[in-house]
C-alpha cells in the first residue's frame, strides 16, 4: 500500500463553541488517504463536505480529534507551520477558480511559488509554462482571466494547484460551474495528472456521473461518514495500455 498523505481520526467540528447556539457539524470523522488515490466525497448539501475539506486543507482547525499530514501531527501546529505545510503538501481547486484578474494565466500559475519563495524565478516560470501546455493552454498563457472561457479558467486553476508538486489536491465542486463538455475536460485533466504524476485527489462533487469515475467514494451525511469503499470506474477513464 502507498504511504498515507492524510490520516484523520475522531475529527469533530463545532461552531460557536461554548455558546447557546453551538452547532457540531462533524461528528468523529475517520479518513486515511494514500498517495496516488483518486477519491471523491459526496453527500447532500449541508452534510459537512466543505467543512471537512477546509479542515483537511488546514483552512480551519478541528474542535477535537487528530490529524496526521504525511505522518506529522498538524492539528495543533502554529499558523506559520500550517501555512508552510499547506504550501508544501496540498493543492486546491474550487468551484470558482479565484484567479487574480490583474495577473496573466502564467502569473496565476506561478503565484503559489511567489507565496512560498517570495519571488518569481526562472524555474517557476518554466514549470508553469509546462503545466499550462499540459492543460492545453500553451497558446493562452499570457491572456488575462477575463479573456478565457470558464473551462479554460478552471484549467488554469488546475495547473496552479499543481505548481508546487503537491502530494494531494483538494477539489471542491471543481466542475460545478461548468457546462457538461467543459466539466468532462476538467475532470479528465485531473484524472490524467493523477495517473501520470501520481498526485492524489479528493474531489467534492454533487454529480453522480463524476463520482462514478473515481476509484473510491466516501459518503458524508449529517456530519458523519455513512459509506467509504473502493469503486471500479468505467473503462473509458482507464489509462491506455
Amino acid at each position: 500500500m502507498k504511504p498515507a498523505v492524510i490520516e484523520i481520526a475522531g475529527i469533530q467540528k463545532t461552531y460557536n463553541e461554548g455558546s447557546p447556539v453551538a452547532a457540531e457539524v462533524l461528528h468523529g470523522i475517520d479518513i486515511t488517504l494514500h498517495a496516488e488515490e483518486f477519491a471523491c466525497l459526496i453527500g447532500p448539501s449541508g452534510s459537512g463536505k466543505s467543512t471537512l475539506l477546509n479542515l483537511i486543507g488546514l483552512l480551519e482547525r478541528p474542535s477535537a480529534g487528530s490529524y496526521l499530514l504525511k505522518g506529522s501531527a498538524i492539528q495543533m501546529a502554529s499558523d506559520d507551520e500550517r501555512t508552510r505545510a499547506r504550501l508544501e503538501t496540498l493543492g486546491f481547486v474550487f468551484q470558482f477558480h479565484h484567479l487574480l484578474p490583474a495577473f496573466s494565466a502564467l502569473e496565476n500559475v506561478m503565484l503559489p511559488g511567489l507565496i512560498r519563495y517570495g519571488e518569481f524565478s526562472p524555474g517557476q516560470r518554466a514549470n508553469a509554462v509546462e503545466l499550462l501546455q499540459a492543460v492545453g493552454l500553451g497558446d493562452a498563457m499570457h491572456r488575462a482571466p477575463n479573456e478565457l472561457s470558464g473551462g479554460m479558467q478552471q484549467r488554469v486553476a488546475i495547473a496552479r494547484s499543481l505548481a508546487l508538486s503537491p502530494d494531494l489536491v483538494l477539489a471542491d465542486e471543481p466542475t460545478g460551474n461548468l457546462d457538461s463538455r467543459s466539466a468532462n475536460e476538467v475532470f479528465t485533466l485531473m484524472r490524467r495528472f493523477n495517473e501520470t504524476k501520481g498526485t492524489a485527489f479528493l474531489i467534492v462533487t454533487h454529480d453522480p456521473r463524476l463520482a462514478d469515475r473515481c476509484d473510491r467514494i466516501i459518503e458524508l451525511r449529517d456530519g458523519a461518514i455513512v459509506a467509504d469503499a473502493p469503486h471500479h470506474r468505467s473503462d473509458g477513464d482507464r489509462p491506455a495500455t
